[in-house]
Order: structure tokens, then sequence, then C-alpha cells
């Protein structure tokens, strides 16, 4: 088998994250091929070899799979790589990620453990609370676009005027902002010369509350008169309601969301957002789960695995705005809250204010470094780690506790079996474990574990 050689085949499976698994016969081997769904006959060509696995890349669907079912719900379909599977049936959807958790569980985990299944959505389509758009155009010199990157490409951008997964009001917003810079128009920023000025839009909108916020990203390269844009956005027709319109100013070289500074050119800088019947306050760049139905089982879930936390102490890792903190916190003697990133901190300090919690406190600072310093020592620990989970300095740290239950809330299901190697060697075990699908028609999902101290 060659780099550069084009062969046919169906896909067997498609493992964590959205690897296709295809048998050729006159090779007698398996090659990974990306971005298909199981069923498909595919064409495509070798293009690396990767620890002795060959990997290809899909040049063509020749046969539609039979588990596709249904048309594509948008107009970017199948060239826009955010929704893969949303020809598939949401049942299928879900069978398809419940094998992949249990491949890479079943062979991370030691010892016999309880897999519940996974929970679906209860919203498989308009259920995130943030997006982020870039600006870009779809082909060299063409026009300008504003949407998501096409599958494989960092510089194409596809225009999602029509995006499933956001509520209608994000896209009738996205519509509006676009045609507002192509009338007049106006740069945007290509990353490799670092030149021109529009970035991304960045919007949020509160699934419960109807509240919107609209973030312009720009460079400070030019100056353009934003207010006119304004007054065009606060006249559109939306079921929701524009709470505030930010410009965020981002000189930064990198092509990452982020403010170097922000101006509010409406209203204010955050929006309020309802969960399990508390009500938090999200600024720009906080941490808050995308998907506020989902979420609710989510937490639920947690609140189930942790069982009864009377009078304990609880130690909330990596915990965002401090959503899980004030879930469990009035069942709780204390929940501490440790999270990097400050603005997000400073809304959590305020939201258990505002919901009338006192027993949550919140520290701003790398876990590796807060749990130092912390005088409490926790009866039980929850773990919400960003997708590439747990900085491996830091595990041993939390470990060393010794409290006997952990619940583990992960994003990327890789992230959480190498993570589990070094908990099980210092004396965990897996009890038991579900997901929840929070990322319904994409490759991804939320994983819960509890796991229980066996030996010092």
């Amino acid at each position: 088998m060659k780099k550069g050689t084009v062969y046919e085949g169906t896909i067997e499976r498609v493992d964590f994250p959205n690897k296709g698994i295809v048998y050729i016969p006159e090779e007698d081997r398996y090659v990974t091929v990306k971005n298909g769904i199981p069923g498909q006959k595919v064409r495509f060509v070798i293009n690396k070899f990767k620890k002795g696995n060959a990997e290809g890349r899909l040049l063509e669907v020749l046969e539609k799979s039979p588990l596709e079912t249904r048309g594509p719900v948008c107009s970017i379909f199948p060239a826009c790589g955010g929704c893969m599977y949303q020809t598939m049936p949401y049942e299928e959807q879900v069978k398809m990620k419940e094998g992949q958790i249990r491949r890479i569980m079943d062979e991370a985990v030691e010892g016999e453990y309880v897999f519940e299944g996974v929970k679906s959505s209860p919203k498989e389509f308009g259920y995130r609370n943030k997006m982020e758009f870039s600006f870009g155009d779809e082909y060299k010199d063409g026009p300008l676009s504003l949407g998501l990157h096409k599958k494989g490409s960092t510089y194409d951008v596809l225009t999602a005027a029509d995006c499933r997964l956001v509520h209608e009001d994000m896209n009738r917003i996205l519509v509006c902002v676009l045609e507002y810079f192509r009338e007049r128009n106006v740069s945007y920023y290509k990353k490799m010369q670092h030149v021109g000025y529009l970035r991304h839009l960045l919007l949020r909108r509160g699934d419960t509350t109807g509240e919107i916020l609209v973030n312009l990203v720009t460079t400070t390269q030019e100056e353009h008169d934003l207010q006119p844009l304004v007054k065009a956005l606060l006249e559109l027709e939306l079921e929701g309601r524009i709470v505030g319109i930010l410009h965020i100013l981002n000189d930064s070289l990198s092509d990452v969301v982020k403010s170097d500074e922000t101006r509010v050119l409406y209203g204010q800088d955050f929006f309020y957002e309802k969960l399990l019947g508390l009500e938090f306050k999200i600024t720009p760049f906080s941490f808050f789960q995308p998907n506020t139905k989902g979420a609710e089982v989510l937490y639920e879930t947690v609140r189930e695995y942790i069982g009864d936390i009377h009078g304990m102490t609880v130690f909330d890792l990596f915990s965002g705005t401090g959503t899980i903190s004030q879930v469990l916190a009035p069942v709780a003697r204390e929940v501490v809250g440790v999270e990097i990133v400050k603005e997000a901190v400073e809304a959590a300090k305020e939201n258990a204010a505002r919901n009338g919690i006192s027993n949550c406190k919140f520290i701003a600072g790398d876990v590796f470094e807060v749990l130092d310093g912390l005088e409490e020592k926790p009866d039980v620990i929850v773990l919400d780690p960003p997708r590439d989970g747990i900085h491996p300095k830091a595990l041993p740290k939390i470990l060393s506790y010794g409290v006997e239950r952990i619940v583990y809330i992960s994003c990327k299901m890789t992230s959480l079996a190498r993570d589990l190697e070094m908990m099980q060697i210092a004396g965990y075990r897996v009890e038991k474990m579900t997901a929840v699908d929070q990322f319904c028609e994409t490759v991804h999902i939320e994983c819960i574990a509890l796991m229980s101290r066996v030996k010092n």
C-alpha cells in the first residue's frame, strides 16, 4: 500500500472522533477515512501512515449509507464540517456514539463497570446558545462571507445563513451583519498577511430567556461607523431580544476570539440564562454549556452520581461560571470552585449571590497551583476539565486527597480514557458511566464517570 493510491470500500463503522474504518480485501488491511457515515461506499486516496496505520482522504461518496434516511437540513451540507451526521436519524446517531464510547471505555476501564447508555438531548436542532462565526470568503478573492469554515480548510468560509444548530434569531442577525459590511465593501482579516478589519461574529442567546448578546470582533486597522449597524440590528424582527451589542477589538496574530478592548455600542455586556431554576449572568467569554436543555440533563445526572453530600465539602475543579457548584450547593456544606478564567470566576461569584447561595467559594487560578494554598479538604471532587483533560501535574495532586468519590465530566472521551489510567493506578475504580448528547449532528458527546476509592 502506497501513498497516492486510490481505493474504494464501505465504511464498516465510525470510531471517535469521526474516524471511518474501511476494510481493503486486496491489501487485507483496514484504513481510516474521516468525514464518512457507517455504511457509505466511498472512494479515497491514501495520504499518510501513522504508527503503521494507513489513513485515507475521502474523495467521493459513491453510495449513500442505508442509515441516511433523510435529506440535508441546511444549504451548506456536506461542505461545512459542523453537522457531520444530519442525514442520519437522531436515534442512529445516539447508537453510533454509544458504540464509540464502549469501544474506548471497555479497553480503558479495569474490571466490571455499569454503562448506562447515552441520554439524548431534549432538542435535536436549534440547541446551541453560543456560536462563533468567521468572516472570510468562500473562494480566493470571492465576495465577503460570514459563517463556518469549509470542511478541512482553515481559510474558506461558508456563509451559514440557515444553520440549524442555532435559533433562527442568530441566522437573522448573521445575515443582517453580513449584508451591512458587504454593501460597504469592508475588508476581512487575512490570517497570513495580518491585514484587514472583520474577524468574527460571536453570538450568544439565552435558550430560556431569549436574551441575545451580539459581539462583533475586528482589528483596529480600520475605523468604521457602526451605529447604522446597531440601528439595523435593533430593527430586526426577532423572537428573542437583543440586550447588548459589543465591539470587541482584537489585534492578536493567532486566530482566536479574544478581547484587547471591548466597547459597548448598545445596552449591556452580559445576558441572563436560566438552568434548573437558577439564573446565570453570562459575559462574552465566560464558559457556559452550549446546550442549555442538554446541560440540565447533564447536571441532574451529576447530582445523581455524586450521591448524598449532606454536610460535606465539595471541590468543583475547572468550575467555569460555577453552574455545577450552584446546582450542588443546596445539599452540601460547602462547595469550592476553582477556575483559571478570571472573568468566569467573577461571574460565578455574582451568580451565586444572585441565586442566594452563600456556601460557594470561587477561586481564580490554575488548579495545579490553587490546590497548594487551600486549607479546606474535600470529601467529594467533581472534575469538568477542558477538552484535553487534566494536566498530568495536576492529577496526582487531585488524587492525593484520597476522597471516596470522584465524578469526572468529559467532553472528549479519549482524554477521559487517558486520565482513567492514572486514577485507577491511584486506587480508584469506575463504578458507572453514562453520556449526554449535548452536541447533536456532530462528532462530540459529553461523558460522565463515577469513580470510587477502593484502596489507598
